[in-house]
Formats: structure tokens, C-alpha cells, sequence
């Protein structure tokens, strides 16, 4: 007799026992759970979204997977997190779409006893050879933390790849590797249940998911909710970084800096590596380059122009992109650089972390930014975003008027032409797109011009420019006069650029830095003249190398200052006329923001000239050179400063404050309170007020007296200085005569920045405010003067003579108070006075000074 099987319709003999059969049974069984029951991997892909790329991204319901190749884990990736929409209380602020508040350098590793995927955040580790003992310390001592660790859910069939739940790293909870509330300053946390995934997509080389986070932020009893949209993207980051190039004083980069060991050092180092793209020729081309012949880089350097940038800005965008492209040239390479309008099909893949974009936000800031996504292992930028905020609009629009209305009819009107406006956007994105380039500012450059060859037709026309470099901060030519016939008013690329760009991206086929070291000499050696001198930004109100200054223009502050003044001149009277369009019910606020305009323009001239009291020429020297890295500004040159400010701003300037737009508006302040309308004579008064107290600052009269113990009677000296002020702010009380309202603010104000360090601590405490920011460049900050955050703005150099103790030591002092006990002596002759406001003036600074000193 057959028993017939259940399974398949196999047939068994009967006789067979059931010991004997018992192998098959249970391989039945076996089989027909293979058949009910799939694996976890099979459940989590079955009915699941799918994006394939670097990882494949799964969503299932509202959970999203991470499929992990084996062959990645341990591979360093880069983490970059962007905003991409942002509520109006950030907009505000100036932080917008585009902005990159996050980078960091992270592994995955399996951790199978614990069944779980870690993220540990790398951090570069010293440079050393592999050969060298000191190695192994190396690693021993470098250890990168863990931050994160996620469980396993699944491993596909053939275990080459794991698969985690991810919801917790982008929704908030989890906040190791995207944490924007607190790296945007707010320091909260997302709320779960209102914070939510939107999408993860899965490119080449990247995964990028884009989140929809809230938070409640509270002030005081006031709460708001706050709902960001951003992206976090992770990078794979190339097997081999790219090779490196030693940053060098002369030439101004950002860098990366890498401590370094090796077995034969006596001490530590740090190496530091320039900021730049990987740029080479083709395989195939890589002779014809090396013989000299302009070739096609393997892969150039790409911005999209997003679609949100007004129309007509575009070409002008583009071509101040591209301008670049002469700079390229130099270094050997043609095409090195394009600008392309974002299509739709890119747009709709705008979030892929390769693509670099120039984000147009509608915002009321006056800002433009050219940052940057570095590999940190070397310094290559993977990735640029250009931020143009819209409204510095604004201010290109004040240059244009202010700094060219004299000499240019077109920019004598409120709405001004396109070909005007265009130009400046040109430039102002290729000043940015230098420093996506990995290139600093570069404020010598404008010194590299003689001031009078500003005025020539011939010069301006064969250098195209107002400056050396295009990341200077060299704006719009003011010192040309009427009549001159200059046409070439902007800046643009020029020598320095140029050479710069071949510093950085000259393809030498070299296996390693070192090798490149003499090549790069002879090249620096090539460029010494001073077109292509090099020196950071310095502080506005305490710079050291008059030459290196923000905004300024030619060789001769003192000169250029004068020229632009004799143009302010001639604007100001036209004030009215030019911001007047005809439009019913026009009120005079065009009027006021020109008028406010013009006295920061006359504000930055006081400044460019104040700089050269106490003034060191700082040079970029190395040994054998034959050239002295610190010199002393000119005694001559340091007395016309100081002729120039008493002139310009200690003796009453009734050609800008005197003037018929003020009969008919103040000057008009955005303020947290709504607008604030300033009287033109407390706009004058605080610039008294500043310039007074920057020139006698103890820094720079420590300088002064450091000059006079090198340089003996060549120097200007503190006490001169001071003599000539006097006679100047307290002639009039010398004289016996009765100073006016304005003549006795301002001798209050020489007071007050005398007793500021030489008071007793009483009095210094009534001054402090004055070492806040000036009001006059945060009423005309644009920009930073290109908007940039001061870490934007560079590493300039430091020379420090200060310090405390020194400083209660020095001379500075002394002839502060000197000065004061001068001051005192000469009101008290003039107590007498028949004058009640002039004697009632003189008793209250006697009584200052008596409080200041102490004296009883």
C-alpha cells in the first residue's frame, strides 16, 4: 500500500519506519517556512519606495531605510547641511535659503556584536608617514569620537550591504549630525509631532533628505513657533584627496591648516594647504599642458544661476562669473569656469550636494556671500554657493550715485539705468565667486594705483579697473573730477587675480607639495612689483597699514580723501534735485537715505586718512629679500593726516551739514522701534565724537611713541600731535573769545576721549560705550562691505606693542593727562568770560577733569 506525501505528490513505501523518515519531514517543514515567511530584508523592500544611488533609500509608509554597502562602511563622508526655506523671523535676521549651517566629516561602521550601524565623526588626522615610530602615536593620541549608532534592521540576501531606519537622524530627534536649531543660534530643539521628513534622495556620490523641523523659541513671556525647511545631505568623499599646495604669505588664500609629525622634526608643525578646486587637465592633455598650450580641465568649475534671480541681473551674474575665466587662462586652462542658468531638470535635482548655485533671496539684508564646501582631509572645495541677499540692491545703487554722480549724469537719478545697476552686479558676484575660488580679500590692492592716475583716461582704460584686484574693496572711482574723461568707473579682475589664480592652480603633474615648493618660487619671484602685493582687512577704526584699508582708492589717502570730498561737493547741493521723480505725494525719504549715503562716503575718507597717524607699513618679506617687513608712515605724511582731519571734520563741515536737503528731512535710521529720524548735527557730533576718540586711542599712540624711540626726531610724536590739537580745538578759548554751541561740543568731546584712559575708573566707566561699533559704518554697513562675516573677512596680521601694564606705563598717559591738566589751567584764566552758557561750559569740564584725575 503508497501512502501519498503532502508534499510535491511524493509517494513513500508504508513499510518505512518513521525514524527513517524523519530526515524528510523535517527538510519539509523547513521548506514550506521558506515559502510562508520572507526575510526581514524581503518584508522591508517589498511595497517600498525605492531611490538608488549611493545608498538605496527605501520609504515605506512614512519610514525611510538606508541600504549601506559594505564597501562604504569605514569610507569618510561629509556631512552638509543647508536651509532651503525659512520663515520671515530668520529672513530678517538675514538668513535665508542657501545658507550651509553645518559641516562635518563622519564614518559608518557595523558594529555586529551589538547589531548596530555607528556614525563616528572624523576629524583629519596629522599628517605623518606611515614609516615613521611617531606613527603610531599618532594613532594612539587622534582617536575620533562616535556620536551616533542606529540598529540593524536588515541585511540583504548575500550580506553585502545593511539596512537602518533613519527617521530619527532627519526628523529632529536625533540631532549628531543635522542639529540647525542650535548652529542657527536658537538654541532649541525640534518638536516631534510637528517635524516631519519630506524626502530622501539618493544621488552618485551623496543622499540628501530634506526635513520640515519646528521648534518654539521664547523671549521673555512672548513664545513663536519657528518652522525651517532644510537639507541634509551625506557626501562620499573621493578614495584619494587631492594633493595639497603650501599656502604662502604673499599671495591670499584661505587655508587648511594640518598638524604635522615626523621622526626627524625637532619640534611640532602645521602645514597649511590652500583652499582650492581640483582642477586638472585630461590624461590625454596633460603634455600639451605642460608644454604650454591653453587645454580644457578635466572637470571646470560650475555655478548654476538659480531661477529665482530677477531676469535682467542674470547676464551681468554670469558675466561677472565668468570674467574669471582670463585669471584660468593665465594658470593654463581655458573653460575652466562657466555659468549656466539652472534648467528645470537641474532645478529639480538642485539639492544634489555637486551642484553649485547662485541663490537670489528675497530679503531685505544687504549682504552678498561666496562660502564654500571644503574636504578638510585637504582643502579641495567640493561645492560653492553664491548668497545674494536682494537687497544690497540698495546699496550698489548708493555707490553708483555717490561715488560716480559727479562725473556720470545716468547715475543722477533714483531709478537707475540697467546698463548701471548690471555692471555693479557684476562685479559684486565676482568679487564673491574669488572667494569660492579659496581666494581672501585682498585690501593692498587699491594702493597699487597712484591716486592721480585715477584721473587718467589712458590709465584707467589700459588697467580697466580701480584697483589691482577685484577682492579688494575697491568700489566705484571717486577720485576721477569732471572734465577728467574717465569712462572706466568699476572694478574688474586685474594683475593680482591673475596671478593668484596661477599660484593656486597651476598644474605642475608633481607627486606631492614638497615637490612643487621651488616651482612655486620662480613663480612668486615673477611677481614682486606692487600690482601684486598682498595684505588681509583690518580693523576700520584701528588700522595699522594705511595702505590695506576697506573701500579706499590709490597711493595718497590724504589726495584720493580730498578728490572725493571735492565730488561730495558737488553732490550734495543736487540732493533734492536728483531724487525727485515727479510722483504725487513723494515724500523726501530718497532724499534722506542719499543724503545719509553721502556722509558715510565722507565718514570712510576720515578714516583712510586717520590710519596713517601711527601708521606701520607691514610688507610680506622673507629672508634675502633686502626688504624691511615693518616701516614707520612718514612724519610729513602723518602731519598732512593730521592738518586733513581737523580741516575736514574737527572744524565745522557746513558744505555737508549746512544744506538745504536738511531743511527739509533728517536723516533717516531703520531701527528695532520703527524709523528713527537723525538731526544732521548728531550725525556730525558722533563723528566727532569717533574720530576723536580712534585718534587718541592707546593703540595707536603706543605706536606713535614706539616711532619716536626708533626713529627719534623723524617721528610725529604724541606731544606734537597734541599741541597741534589744542591749538586748533582750544584757540578760540586762547584767544579770550566765546566758542559757539558746536565749537563747545566738540571741545567736550576731546575731553571725554582724553579722559577715557587717563581718567580713574569712575570716568572710563562713562565712556565705554564709545568702544561699540561706529554708528555711522553700521548705518552704511552693505556687505560687511560685501555683508561678510568678520571670519570671512580674513586673518590680518597683528602687531602688538599693548598690553595693560604697558599701557599704564607708557607715555600715552602722561600726555593725556598732560593734556587735561593743560585744559584745566587755561578755563580756569577764563572763568571771567561775560559769556553765561561759554562759563557755565567751562566750570562743568573743570569739574570733568577735577572728577577724572581725582583731584579734590
Amino acid at each position: 500500500m503508497l501512502v501519498v506525501g503532502m508534499a510535491e505528490g511524493f509517494a513513500f513505501p508504508s513499510t518505512v519506519a518513521a525514524g527513517q523518515l524523519g530526515w524528510f519531514k523535517k527538510k519539509k517543514k523547513e521548506s514550506t517556512e521558506q515559502v510562508q515567511k520572507a526575510s526581514p530584508y524581503e518584508d522591508l523592500v517589498k511595497g517600498s519606495k525605492v531611490s538608488k544611488g549611493m545608498f538605496s533609500v527605501y520609504q515605506k509608509g512614512n519610514d525611510y531605510y538606508f541600504e549601506v554597502p559594505v564597501s562604504l562602511l569605514g569610507k569618510e563622508m561629509l556631512v552638509v547641511n543647508k536651509l532651503q526655506r525659512v520663515p520671515s523671523e530668520l529672513n530678517e535676521a538675514g538668513v535665508n535659503r542657501g545658507v550651509n549651517y553645518e559641516n562635518q566629516m563622519v564614518s559608518i561602521e557595523w558594529n555586529k556584536a551589538d547589531n548596530k550601524l555607528m556614525f563616528r565623526q572624523r576629524r583629519p588626522l596629522p599628517l605623518v608617514s606611515p614609516e615613521d615610530a611617531i606613527s603610531q602615536s599618532v594613532k594612539d593620541n587622534f582617536i575620533s569620537p562616535l556620536i551616533a549608532g542606529f540598529k540593524v534592521e536588515a541585511v540583504n540576501e548575500d550580506s553585502t550591504a545593511v539596512v537602518i531606519k533613519v527617521n530619527d537622524i532627519y526628523d529632529g530627534t536625533e540631532t549628531s549630525i543635522n542639529n540647525v536649531f542650535t548652529n542657527i543660534n536658537l538654541g532649541t530643539s525640534a518638536i516631534k509631532n510637528l517635524s516631519r521628513i519630506l524626502s530622501i534622495k539618493s544621488f552618485a556620490n551623496n543622499v540628501v533628505a530634506t526635513s520640515e523641523l519646528t521648534t518654539k523659541v521664547t523671549e521673555g513671556t512672548t513664545s513663536v513657533y519657528v518652522t525651517v525647511e532644510v537639507s541634509s545631505s551625506l557626501m562620499l568623499l573621493p578614495d584619494v584627496p587631492m594633493q595639497g599646495r603650501f599656502d604662502n604669505q604673499k599671495v591670499g588664500y584661505f587655508t587648511n591648516p594640518l598638524l604635522s609629525f615626523s621622526d626627524r622634526q625637532q619640534g611640532t608643525d602645521k602645514k597649511h594647504f590652500i583652499t582650492r578646486w581640483r582642477l586638472e587637465p585630461k590624461p590625454e592633455d596633460r603634455e600639451a599642458y605642460l608644454s604650454g598650450q591653453l587645454v580644457e580641465p578635466a572637470r571646470p568649475i560650475v555655478f548654476y544661476i538659480d531661477n529665482s534671480t530677477p531676469y535682467q541681473w542674470r547676464p551681468y551674474i554670469k558675466k561677472g562669473i565668468e570674467e574669471w575665466q582670463a585669471a584660468f587662462e593665465q594658470a593654463g586652462f581655458k573653460n575652466a569656469i562657466q555659468a549656466r542658468e539652472m534648467s528645470d531638470s537641474i532645478a529639480i535635482d538642485a539639492d544634489d550636494v555637486n551642484y553649485s548655485v547662485v541663490t537670489y533671496a528675497a530679503s531685505e539684508k544687504k549682504n552678498a556671500m561666496g562660502p564654500s564646501i571644503l574636504d578638510p582631509r585637504s582643502g579641495e572645495i567640493l561645492e560653492a554657493d553664491i548668497m545674494w541677499w536682494h537687497n544690497v540692491l540698495s546699496m550698489v545703487r548708493e555707490w553708483i550715485t555717490v561715488q560716480t554722480g559727479a562725473v556720470c549724469p545716468a547715475a543722477r537719478n533714483v531709478q537707475l539705468p540697467d546698463s548701471l545697476m548690471g555692471d555693479a552686479i557684476r562685479f559684486v558676484a565676482c568679487h564673491e565667486v574669488g572667494h569660492s575660488l579659496g581666494l581672501r580679500h585682498n585690501m593692498m590692492a587699491s594702493a597699487a594705483f597712484p591716486t592721480d592716475s585715477l584721473r587718467s583716461a589712458t590709465f584707467t582704460s589700459r588697467m580697466n579697473s580701480t584697483s589691482s584686484s577685484i577682492m579688494d574693496y575697491a568700489r566705484f572711482n571717486y577720485v576721477a573730477q569732471p572734465g577728467d574723461g574717465v569712462k572706466v568707473l568699476s572694478p574688474h579682475i586685474g594683475p593680482y587675480d591673475k596671478f593668484a589664480i596661477e599660484y593656486g592652480y597651476r598644474w605642475y603633474g608633481k607627486n606631492s607639495p614638497e615637490e612643487e615648493k621651488d616651482l612655486l618660487y620662480d613663480l612668486l619671484g615673477k611677481y614682486s612689483g606692487k600690482l601684486y602685493k598682498y595684505s588681509e582687512a583690518q580693523d576700520v577704526r584701528d588700522a595699522v597699514d594705511p595702505r590695506a584699508q576697506n573701500e579706499d582708492l590709490g597711493d595718497d589717502p590724504v589726495r584720493s580723501s580730498l578728490y572725493g570730498i571735492a565730488n561730495l561737493k558737488r553732490i550734495v547741493p543736487e540732493i533734492l534735485k536728483w531724487t525727485t521723480t515727479g510722483e504725487k505725494g513723494q515724500t523726501y525719504e530718497d532724499a534722506s537715505r542719499l543724503y545719509y549715503a553721502v556722509i558715510n562716503q565722507w565718514n570712510n575718507y576720515l578714516y583712510h586718512v586717520l590710519a596713517n597717524i601711527g601708521g606701520i607699513y607691514i610688507e610680506n618679506t622673507t629672508v634675502g629679500d633686502g626688504v624691511k617687513t615693518y616701516t614707520f608712515v612718514e612724519k610729513s605724511r602723518q602731519k598732512e593726516a593730521l592738518r586733513f582731519l581737523i580741516d575736514q571734520v574737527l572744524t565745522y563741515p557746513a558744505w555737508l551739514f549746512d544744506t538745504e536737503v536738511g531743511q527739509y528731512t533728517y536723516l533717516l535710521r531703520d531701527t528695532p522701534n520703527g524709523v528713527q529720524e537723525n538731526a544732521p548735527a548728531q550725525i556730525l557730533k558722533n563723528a566727532q565724537a569717533y574720530i576723536l576718540w580712534d585718534l587718541l586711542g592707546n593703540n595707536r599712540l603706543m605706536r606713535m611713541i614706539e616711532n619716536e624711540y626708533e626713529n627719534g626726531k623723524d617721528a610725529f610724536t604724541v606731544v606734537e600731535m597734541m599741541d597741534e590739537l589744542h591749538r586748533s580745538l582750544f584757540g578760540v578759548t586762547e584767544r579770550g573769545g566765546n566758542p559757539d554751541v558746536m565749537e563747545r561740543s566738540l571741545q567736550k568731546n576731546f575731553l571725554d576721549a582724553l579722559m577715557t584712559a587717563a581718567a580713574e575708573p569712575e570716568a572710563v566707566k562713562i565712556n565705554k560705550k564709545l568702544a561699540g561699533g561706529h554708528c555711522l559704518f553700521a548705518c552704511g554697513e552693505a556687505e560687511c562691505s560685501n555683508g561678510e562675516s568678520d571670519e570671512r573677512m580674513g586673518a590680518p596680521r597683528v602687531l602688538n606693542f599693548y598690553g595693560s601694564q604697558l599701557t599704564r606705563i607708557s607715555d600715552a598717559i602722561s600726555v593725556k593727562r598732560g593734556e587735561l591738566l593743560r585744559i584745566r589751567k587755561l578755563l580756569q584764566k577764563r572763568l571771567g568770560t561775560s559769556d553765561m552758557a561759554v562759563r557755565y561750559h567751562y566750570e562743568d569740564m573743570i569739574l570733568r577733569i577735577n572728577t577724572a584725575l581725582g583731584i579734590n
